[in-house]
């Protein structure tokens, strides 16, 4: 496979952390995505078998749904976002002491629920965190030369406001904030893997496969960010369930189908780092596709849900946090056995889960709970692989 090191833009008279975890975004944010992955699923187990109380200020499947979309997914969305603009722009973004500061951040919020702090002390740490992302983020953006990127500052901004949906409820502002809070981040995560996978998988493509010519074309790009905008506003408006929401769900399911295929080359199965974003991908179009049932009443809700959660998230950030540690710390980009494992095993976490339910449903708390064991047996193969990976500095000595 093509050996792909990236070597990161290091600005003169600024002094690297004094240890590795700091010296880029996607460290300490890859590694307490791996440890949430593992310890928030095995939390969700045992309070959904009913040998832990759930969190007073969530609730149990509030709870649940605020943890995997805030938390796990906003720390690799922080961690990616916090090392792809100094590439994008040359700027340098936070690390060292307020990189440390911010994970810590992250950290306290997954643990105040739990503690019987202040309900207005859990919701003002818990939303501090997206806007000092954001904050980190502003100036490397706008010192960079390319507009465009400025857009993901609008995207945090919205998953600021989502989060905040979601404790106005918890605060006693009324009964639906938090669902519609969900729903708009759910939506708004959808955009950015539209965005990102638009940008790498033809790229990744393209530099592991000899002779790979991917396709794009203008106007399934256009119907894609037109879908994803249309998908939200329904949503919003309308509820994820409602079936105007569907018939979008399944338009940009088609598109999304036909903007894969264009990039698609047979020969990437042989190689494990791009399948598994290939079959993140594919969750992407199945649950969109499985949401239009949904609405319809021919498909249930919480499995297509979970093709995107469990499927379209989980895959893809599994192997865009494997891909872009290997890369981004001087390594080839070539897979460990159990990373490959793990790959195989997310996505069969995400087949029982989303099919099991479905086939039969009488035992489908046996679903959730095979489901959830072989997740974190993947995210547990993640961790040991790339703790030390991402614990200890660049093989070539570079920054980062």
């Amino acid at each position: 496979m093509t050996v792909m090191k990236i070597d990161m833009p290091h600005p003169a008279g600024r002094t690297e952390p004094r240890t590795a975890l700091l010296a880029l975004g996607f460290r300490p944010f890859f590694l307490l995505a791996g440890l949430a992955a593992l310890a928030l699923l095995a939390l969700w187990l045992v309070q959904w078998s009913g040998w832990l109380a759930p969190s007073p200020y969530y609730g149990l499947i509030g709870w649940h749904a605020h943890e995997m979309l805030f938390g796990y997914t906003a720390a690799v969305i922080a961690g990616f976002l916090l090392t792809a603009v100094r590439n994008w722009t040359g700027q340098p973004t936070p690390t060292g002491m307020p990189l440390g500061l911010l994970a810590l951040l992250w950290l306290l919020a997954r643990v105040l629920p739990f503690v019987s702090a202040p309900p207005p002390l859990i919701a003002a740490v818990d939303l501090a965190f997206l806007p000092l992302v954001a904050l980190g983020l502003a100036g490397p953006l706008f010192r960079g030369t390319n507009k465009v990127n400025r857009v993901m500052l609008v995207l945090l901004a919205l998953m600021s406001l989502a989060n905040l949906m979601v404790h106005a409820e918890a605060l006693g502002a009324g009964a639906g904030w938090a669902r519609h809070g969900q729903d708009l981040m759910l939506d708004l995560v959808l955009v950015l893997i539209l965005m990102v996978g638009g940008r790498v998988m033809p790229f990744f493509t393209e530099m592991a496969v000899q002779g790979a010519v991917p396709v794009r074309h203008r106007a399934i790009e256009i119907a894609t960010f037109a879908g994803a905008v249309a998908l939200l506003v329904a949503d919003l408006l309308l509820g994820r369930g409602h079936p105007v929401a569907g018939v979008v769900a399944l338009l940009l399911g088609l598109v999304q189908a036909m903007r894969v295929a264009g990039w698609h080359d047979a020969r990437l199965w042989r190689l494990p780092m791009l399948w598994v974003l290939y079959t993140g991908y594919g969750w992407i179009v199945l649950s969109l596709l499985l949401r239009a049932l949904a609405a319809f009443d021919l498909f249930p809700a919480s499995p297509a849900l979970h093709a995107f959660t469990a499927g379209g998230i989980g895959v893809l950030t599994l192997g865009m946090m494997a891909r872009v540690a290997l890369g981004h710390t001087g390594r080839a980009i070539e897979p460990a056995a159990a990373t490959a494992l793990a790959f195989v095993l997310v996505n069969l976490a995400t087949a029982l889960r989303v099919f099991g339910p479905w086939a039969l449903p009488q035992v489908a708390t046996w679903w959730i709970d095979a489901a959830g064991a072989l997740w974190m047996s993947a995210f547990a193969l993640f961790l040991a692989v790339y703790l030390p990976i991402l614990w200890r500095p660049r093989l070539d000595g570079r920054p980062g």
